[in-house]
């Protein structure tokens, strides 16, 4: 028998940003390979699945590439569907291209079902624009997890020429800010700190380089995921966060006769 396995993009955890290819491959599994940051409601919508954990988080015991790979082939060739979930998009800093290699070597039939990617989508929900007009015409996109994996982009961008998101970096947010002071950026410059977006815990930081450090952290009993944005966009972001995210009127002061 011969099954099929879709490596799916859940974007950032709101069930709703989800692809419509997306939730009907969700809907026709028969098993579901999801990540750690994957939520119950987008998991809800695989309801026949047999549906197994294999994410990672930093500094935690987490399976191995090559035990997913296995699951993945042994599973598509039993004949069975199988949906490889991936946080955000699973060709951005998701190891989605290792797995496709994978299941190529194996001969094993695949397709990518893209997804919102957290490096827009997170700053996006957060009313922070990557990119605007006359403040920032690109953006750059890397992994804050070890120095080895943004040293050399962070090296290679000049100082302030474009919006830097990083993902995977709320750990070391700290060594990130003073790379980046080292590099030449300005201490003064827009940073922002987007935790759970997509979901109703989403809550966002805005400040200065400088005081990056002092952005709420994992160790602070945070555990929600983070993506980190620097640049002159996250004071564009906080005008649109106040018309996104009004404040609650104050209750008119009562009247005692």
């Amino acid at each position: 028998m011969s099954g099929f396995v879709s490596l799916v993009g859940a974007g950032p955890g709101d069930p709703e940003l989800l692809t419509v290819k997306a939730a009907r491959r969700l809907a026709e599994a028969d098993l579901v390979l999801y990540d750690a940051l994957t939520s119950e409601e987008v998991l809800d919508l695989a309801p026949t699945a047999r549906c197994v954990s294999v994410g990672k988080r930093a500094g935690r015991p987490s399976i191995a590439q090559e035990t997913i790979h296995g699951l993945m082939i042994r599973a598509a060739r039993r004949g069975q569907r199988v949906v490889r979930l991936k946080s955000g998009d699973p060709f951005v800093l998701g190891r989605g291209g290792e797995e496709a290699l994978a299941l190529a070597a194996a001969g094993v039939a695949f397709e990518v079902v893209p997804g919102l990617t957290t490096a827009v989508s997170a700053p996006g929900l957060s009313g922070i624009p990557v990119t605007h007009r006359g403040v920032a015409s690109g953006f750059a996109v890397v992994s804050g997890h070890a120095d080895s994996a943004c040293r050399p982009i962070l090296d290679a961008l000049p100082p302030g020429s474009a919006t830097l998101v990083i993902l995977m970096g709320i750990a070391r947010r700290k060594a990130l800010s003073d790379l980046l002071i080292t590099r030449g950026w300005s201490r003064a410059t827009p940073a922002a700190v987007c935790r759970a977006a997509g979901t109703a815990h989403a809550h966002t930081w805005i400040g200065t380089l400088d005081a990056l450090s002092a952005a709420p952290g994992d160790t602070d009993g945070d555990d929600a995921p983070g993506t980190i944005v620097v640049g002159d966009v996250v004071s564009i972001g906080a005008s649109i966060v106040a018309a996104l995210f009004p404040r609650p009127a104050a209750p008119a002061a009562s009247r005692v006769d």
